[in-house]
């Protein structure tokens, strides 16, 4: 195999690679070998055809597809360990040449890793926070709890009120006539759950129990159900059944049901300390995004279109595989949403471009600021994977190979980056 490389425009490159003609030989021969099983011609058992008849027949062309994506797969993967550009995408192949007799010859054009040309990343401001906690923000949490462990009870003698759940008929009619769609029986409901179209729920409070009511709403104009958008409907509701949350009292008895707590004080300093923790941590997330977005904006590269579509790919390719394991596949997604794979290319791309500026500048800035991980570093964070997975390191460790070992010290190092500008930043 010989290999030329060429530089293009926009960190683009072309890879002109040469197979000998005796290499495509081989693989036509191989090709014939896995075909021939295949094809059947008179005066021949099945899988006894010579390869001259199936080509006299066929046309000297019938094995160059297979022959061509072993030679492209086999060769394209020694020219890119070999010509020392740092490919950033999924080759666009086009085969140049391929004939008996003749040297098999392909391009593969591809993204190179752009050069960043870092801007100001030292001294950035980045909006200060606070972790003071509020006697609110601990009510709020305890609410919450009560809510966990509130039961239902049927309320009797008087009218429905806000979250209230409510069991009842209603049948609605436009201009007079009721309309498909427009009657339930025995429905639940919880009022405010925002559940139904805009105005109804809050028809409801003040309603009496097995006392019928006139709700008067007006359907959305984006209404899913095009001959009631925009129109205004009367709906006529019996309110069967009006059911309450019961909260349980704030006391010893409930801190200790609900927590590893004795007391109500030690229960709700136990909540302070939590949302602080939550607060320092919400805000430092906050600072490394601030940060890291000036960072991008004061630096400068120019991302091939090629990076982009891989880098967008994967995203579906990852999107899929969240979906999936939620038990939907892609067609059925598509089919519930309407969208298609080119809608959702270009819904993903924003996403990509700022993946890869993300990436590109954090690890300019950690090339520029020397931070290397050691081999004692990665075996730290190779510790804690293997702590949380409960196996031992060692074990762990033999699993991976040096490419990803290189990955994970790539990955440690950018985060480094990330907590190193965050330091060097200036609180406003």
């Amino acid at each position: 195999m010989s290999l030329q490389v060429e530089n293009m425009e926009k960190n683009m490159a072309k890879l002109t690679i040469e197979v000998s003609a005796e290499e495509l030989e081989k693989a036509l021969q191989s090709a014939y070998q896995k075909q021939k099983g295949k094809i059947t011609m008179p005066g021949f058992r099945k899988g006894k055809v010579p390869r001259q008849m199936i080509e006299k027949m066929y046309g000297v062309e019938v094995f160059y597809e297979d022959a061509a994506n072993a030679l492209i797969s086999k060769n394209y993967a020694k020219a890119y360990d070999e010509c020392g550009l740092d490919i950033v995408s999924q080759p666009s192949i086009d085969v140049v040449q391929i004939e008996k007799g003749k040297p098999f010859i392909f391009t593969a054009e591809v993204a190179v890793k752009p050069e960043v040309t870092l801007g100001e990343y030292k001294g950035l401001e980045v909006e200060k926070f606070s972790n003071r906690v509020t006697q609110k923000e601990i009510e709020e949490e305890l609410v919450k709890e009560q809510e966990k462990s509130a039961r239902e009870v049927i309320v009797e003698g008087r009218p429905v009120q806000d979250k209230d759940e409510v069991v009842l008929d209603f049948e609605g009619f436009v201009d007079g006539v009721a309309f498909e769609g427009g009657k339930g029986e025995n429905y639940p409901l919880v009022i405010g759950s925002g559940s139904f179209i805009p105005g109804f729920e809050e028809q409801l409070i003040g309603v009496e129990a097995e006392t019928e009511t006139e709700v008067k709403v007006t359907f959305p104009e984006e209404y899913h159900a095009a001959e009631l958008a925009g129109k205004e409907a009367v709906f006529k509701c019996t309110v069967h059944e009006i059911k309450a949350k019961e909260l349980p009292a704030l006391d010893d008895e409930f801190a200790a049901e609900v927590s590893e707590f004795d007391t109500l004080e030690e229960y709700k300093a136990d909540i302070k300390a939590k949302i602080k923790e939550r607060k320092i941590a919400d805000g430092k997330r906050a600072q490394e995004d601030q940060a890291v977005e000036k960072a991008i904006a004061n630096a400068s590269m120019e991302i091939p279109d090629a990076m982009i579509n891989t880098q967008t790919r994967q995203m579906m390719d990852e999107f899929a595989q969240r979906i999936q394991a939620q038990g939907i596949t892609m067609e059925q997604y598509t089919q519930f949403t309407g969208m298609t794979a080119e809608k959702m290319m270009e819904e993903f791309k924003p996403q990509a471009v700022k993946r890869i500026e993300t990436r590109l500048v954090l690890e300019a800035i950690a090339k520029a600021e020397n931070i290397e991980i050691s081999d004692e570093k990665l075996d730290e964070e190779i510790a804690k994977m293997a702590e949380a997975y409960q196996m031992e390191a060692d074990k762990l460790k033999s699993f991976m190979g040096e490419n990803e070992k290189k990955q994970m010290k790539d990955d440690m190092a950018v985060q480094e980056a990330i907590t190193f500008i965050v330091e060097a930043a200036v609180e406003k």
